[in-house]
């Protein structure tokens, strides 16, 4: 039995944010910006929510596969910046798309969330447990940013897709893989609620976005590659007769250094990253409703997904389209 994607949808807020916007209240510029990044625009909420891109994503996802949000019995959604703790996001997304029959709850892996979640709907649906799912990752980190901060706001963006998956007889995904280092977690962190009650006070005055840009570029030269070639051996699959490979778009940069580290031609790295900047969960199901709705993705082509994030975590999957 196979686990296939059958649909895909995405949904970004509609106010674009460039880099020269930026360079009124940080000091940045386009060029700078451009230079270490790639990134020229990126999607800012003036109200969208984690809850309402999802819900659009996956309302997207289940047009495009032909089917009711009635028939769906699992539905995930992947995020580290949700509006509220309880109830989940995807929950709330249930009661919006009308997906009364699903089991709902979030996943947080941060910029590896979609691909986590997307294999753990896998499990349930190779263990029998349901026939289907809903797998979103949702993110609206402009409200977790330091906007005073050149080093991180000028990275990430909002928005949300998604994806649709059944059993099916043949292709889907062939594999997967998935780490975590929590020792070095440090590295990139986004603190919550301290703790505030009659007998202790943490309180904390600002909980945004902190990031050791060195490291994460870093660990992402490391175990990106690894991870990589790690679900290529593990599918018997060599990287040749991959066609195209779907990353985490975090940075041109990382994306560029890892096609030169597998030594493979770049131009089978797609890449949105200089429209949307960094969505973390979000980031590798737009990407792949955006190669979906233009024509980019031919039965039988052989995809490579890979995402890393904060955590740390890293993962990857093999899938035929």
């Amino acid at each position: 039995m196979a686990v296939r994607i059958i649909g895909t949808g995405s949904s970004l807020p509609g106010n674009i944010v460039d880099n020269r916007a930026l360079s009124r209240f940080v000091d940045t510029s386009d060029e700078w910006i451009r230079e270490r990044t790639g990134i020229g625009e990126r999607h800012i909420s003036t109200g969208e929510t984690v809850v309402s891109l999802s819900a659009e994503a996956c309302e997207r996802a289940l047009e495009n596969a032909g089917r009711d949000a009635g028939e769906v019995e699992l539905l995930l959604v992947a995020t580290c910046s949700p509006e509220r703790n309880i109830p989940c996001a995807a929950c709330q997304v249930q009661s919006r798309i009308g997906a009364g029959k699903a089991v709902a709850f979030d996943l947080n892996a941060a910029c590896s969330g979609f691909l986590f979640a997307l294999h753990t709907a896998c499990a349930y649906v190779e263990a029998g447990m349901y026939a289907n799912a809903l797998v979103a990752g949702g993110e609206v980190l402009s409200k977790l940013v330091d906007w005073t901060d050149r080093g991180t706001c000028i990275l990430f963006g909002d928005g949300a897709g998604a994806v649709y998956v059944e059993k099916a007889d043949r292709g889907g995904i062939l594999g997967y893989v998935q780490h975590s280092d929590g020792a070095r977690g440090n590295v990139l962190t986004c603190d919550t609620r301290g703790l505030k009650n009659p007998y202790a006070d943490f309180s904390l005055e600002t909980a945004y976005i902190q990031m050791d840009g060195r490291e994460v570029f870093s660990f992402a030269m490391r175990t990106v590659p690894a991870g990589i070639l790690e679900v290529l051996e593990k599918t018997r699959i060599p990287k040749e007769d991959i066609d195209l490979f779907l990353l985490h778009q975090a940075n041109q940069r990382i994306i560029d250094g890892i096609a030169r580290r597998l030594n493979v031609d770049p131009g089978r790295f797609p890449s949105n990253v200089s429209r949307v900047g960094n969505m973390s969960s979000a980031s590798i199901p737009v990407l792949l409703d955006e190669l979906n709705r233009k024509g980019a993705l031919k039965e039988g082509m052989k995809l490579a997904l890979s995402g890393f994030g904060a955590g740390l975590t890293y993962g990857a999957c093999v899938m035929e389209w």
